[in-house]
């Protein structure tokens, strides 16, 4: 007997919702209806289970995925639960929906039924319809007796149901493929689709392409019998029944090769469901380049596997990075009982995770109706807490271990780590013992192991690098007397600087030009007063030249001996003002942050080394009138000179430097223009 109805539901509402408001990605639906196919076989296991279900021994469970491309057809087919027509009636008909406020509050809601991941099956069966434009259902329940029932729906609102002939347990999903829907009748697009949400799903997935045999494909299988036979050479000396004894085991070959069980799509027993100790290194590297297609190996991993107080399974690699830049690059997939849900959202995982790459399965997370976005209560922060608390385990335990095997993995994972610290203070707090820094003497040490090893030539203070070859000139200042600075050089190093602060309270940590460490000058204690005064004289004579050649009134100009006579001149930027630059070009953009520091230039200050010889020559010549143009030609030297070391020439500032060069070599050869 044939019914006929509508829906429960405002027609004008219900498919923009679904369309629109419910899904972000159109090709959520393989998600949803192969989802649902997987629920109909977990129940029907779980009835069996528990003794009201009875299944064959053998019972071999599967979902297939069928193309049909000259018909326009995607079935959904699975042998699991099944329903009766009253089941249908239940949860495909009666989505009993005043309208569009309804709709969306009702499904929002948290399901009933615990562990059920697409919740409501009618919500998600729903989703066919972004794409088709007639949906069709064949489904017979698994209980004695039951009857096979039909449904049909055209446009998402009128429905028709008759009895069905299908004598299988189970439901057979027809889409029809609309306007909506056409991308789907392509073999890449549709396995990229089921890739993409299905590829670890617990039940096995198999796909068919149904389409009408091209001429070359005939002639491919028409080739292909024919090679079926016993060539000339081997027929020589061989008897009539030795040749068809030949061709009936090459017959038996072909049928068993196509009677081979097909591989399915999906894994359904993915890695991070093992146990760790079950699990060898080619098996964690295997994966990784299965899932993130990425070539190298993976540094180290770490497997979470938690069953209390909440549920959760993964694995979360740490990769080598070819370029510093690769940290843009993270993935974490989400998953909820072997189904995709996500890439790396904010709400569940600890954002410095997210430049690594890995798999989280949270059988148990709250999901909100579009499956693609995750709230954010308590449980997400206990979990956070267990991610977080993992990372640090596995950090603390390498570097306890094998000191000398962290330490090599440092230049990959450190900027994970320092972006992790300030992000997440407690992970700081968890492996501050085990944060490493290198220094210009190729060697890695701790904060506190820095500090203690140079207590005595600078008490608490921690110099760093920016740039080693930018700032070559202080590096070769500070190794010649003993002295080694940090190398912080990675984008995520700017910050990271200010936070290492921020944590250490009393340790000044600032870049190597920030100011001349007491150890590389020569104090002369026993100078006079007389020695004092005429090196005040010196100095605010050297800085009146040099503000008068270069043109800046502003210019600080100070005169030190240094522990080096290769060093003539050096540009020192106070930490302060350096970070304020910083800040400044970060924020390049907001208007308010622009005014508020309108017109602020870096404190800069010229440092001229009394020890060098080309300092004293310029000392000498400064009042002499004849040599004036040398002078000033010396000036603009060496201060580029000791910008060259602080910071890049600007193209102008380069080009005058060049042309200057050039100019001071013909006149140290000889050269007198006419």
């Amino acid at each position: 007997m044939q019914e006929k109805g509508n829906l429960s539901i405002n027609s004008e509402n219900f498919l923009p919702i679904i369309k629109k408001w419910l899904y972000t990605d159109k090709d959520i639906f393989i998600r949803e209806l192969v989802s649902n196919a997987c629920d109909a076989v977990t129940k029907l296991q779980k009835l069996s289970l528990l003794g009201e279900a009875e299944l064959a021994e053998d019972e071999a469970f599967s979902i297939r995925v069928v193309l049909n491309q000259d018909e326009k057809t995607l079935q959904i087919a699975d042998n699991g639960i099944g329903m009766t027509a009253d089941e249908v009636k239940k949860y495909i008909n009666q989505i009993a929906f005043s309208g569009a406020t309804d709709f969306l509050a009702k499904f929002q809601e948290k399901t009933e039924q615990e562990n059920e991941i697409i919740g409501h099956f009618g919500l998600g069966f729903y989703s066919a319809f972004m794409v088709a434009d007639r949906v069709e259902i064949d489904t017979l329940s698994y209980q004695d007796g039951a009857q096979p029932a039909k449904w049909a729906c055209e446009g998402g609102i009128d429905y028709e149901m008759e009895d069905g002939t299908r004598e299988t347990r189970g439901t057979t999903i027809t889409l029809y493929l609309g306007e909506d829907g056409k991308e789907f009748l392509d073999e890449s697009t549709l396995y990229a689709a089921l890739t993409k949400y299905c590829a670890f799903m617990p039940v096995p997935i198999f796909v068919d392409i149904v389409k009408e045999e091209t001429e070359e494909e005939k002639a491919a299988e028409k080739q292909a019998e024919n090679t079926l036979h016993v060539s000339a050479e081997e027929a020589e000396g061989m008897t009539k029944a030795d040749a068809v004894e030949k061709l009936e085991e090459q017959k038996a070959e072909a049928e068993k090769a196509a009677a081979e069980e097909p591989k399915p799509l999906n894994d359904p027993f993915p890695l991070w469901l093992k146990k760790p100790a079950d699990c060898t290194d080619e098996d964690y590297k295997a994966f990784y380049h299965k899932v993130f297609h990425d070539f190298n190996d993976p540094l180290f991993w770490i497997h979470l596997n938690m069953d209390y107080p909440f549920r959760l399974k993964g694995i979360l690699y740490f990769p080598k990075l070819v370029e510093q830049m690769d940290v843009i690059d993270g993935e974490i997939k989400l998953y909820s009982n072997q189904v995709y849900i996500a890439d790396n959202v904010k709400e569940v995982v600890p954002e410095f995770l997210l430049l690594l790459k890995g798999v989280l399965d949270c059988p148990d997370m709250p999901l909100n109706v579009s499956r693609s976005a995750l709230q954010n209560d308590g449980y997400v922060e206990k979990m956070n807490s267990y991610i977080t608390k993992k990372v640090a385990d596995k950090l603390n335990q390498m570097f306890k271990n094998d000191r000398s095997g962290y330490e090599g993995f440092w230049d990959d994972i450190g900027i994970f780590i320092k972006y992790g610290c300030m992000r997440e203070e407690k992970l700081y707090d968890k492996i501050k013992d085990a944060l490493l820094l290198k220094t210009t003497d190729d060697v890695y040490e701790t904060v506190a192991e820095y500090l203690e090893k140079n207590r005595e030539k600078h008490e608490n203070k921690l110099f760093f690098v920016s740039d080693e070859n930018q700032q070559v000139q202080y590096i070769r200042l500070f190794q010649e007397q003993g002295l080694e600075a940090a190398i912080l050089s990675t984008p995520v190093d700017k910050p990271f600087v200010s936070f290492l602060e921020y944590k250490n309270p009393g340790v000044k940590v600032q870049r190597i030009d920030a100011d001349i460490s007491d150890t590389l000058q020569e104090k002369d204690a026993d100078a006079s007063e007389a020695k004092k005064q005429a090196a005040e004289h010196e100095t605010n004579q050297m800085q009146d030249l040099f503000r008068e050649v270069l043109g800046n009134d502003k210019l600080k100009v100070e005169m030190e001996t240094l522990k080096t006579d290769k060093v003539s001149a050096m540009i020192l930027l106070s930490e302060e003002s350096r970070r304020m630059m910083e800040m400044m070009e970060a924020y390049a953009k907001n208007e308010e942050f622009k005014a508020m520091f309108a017109g602020a230039k870096p404190d800069e200050t010229l440092v001229l080394n009394r020890g060098s010889r080309l300092v004293t020559s310029l000392l000498a010549m400064a009042g002499q009138e004849e040599k004036k143009e040398d002078v000033s030609l010396l000036c603009r030297q060496l201060y580029d000179l000791a910008m060259m070391s602080h910071r890049s020439l600007t193209s102008e500032e380069m080009t005058a430097f060049l042309d200057r060069s050039n100019l001071l070599l013909e006149k140290l050869a000889g050269y007198e223009k006419e």
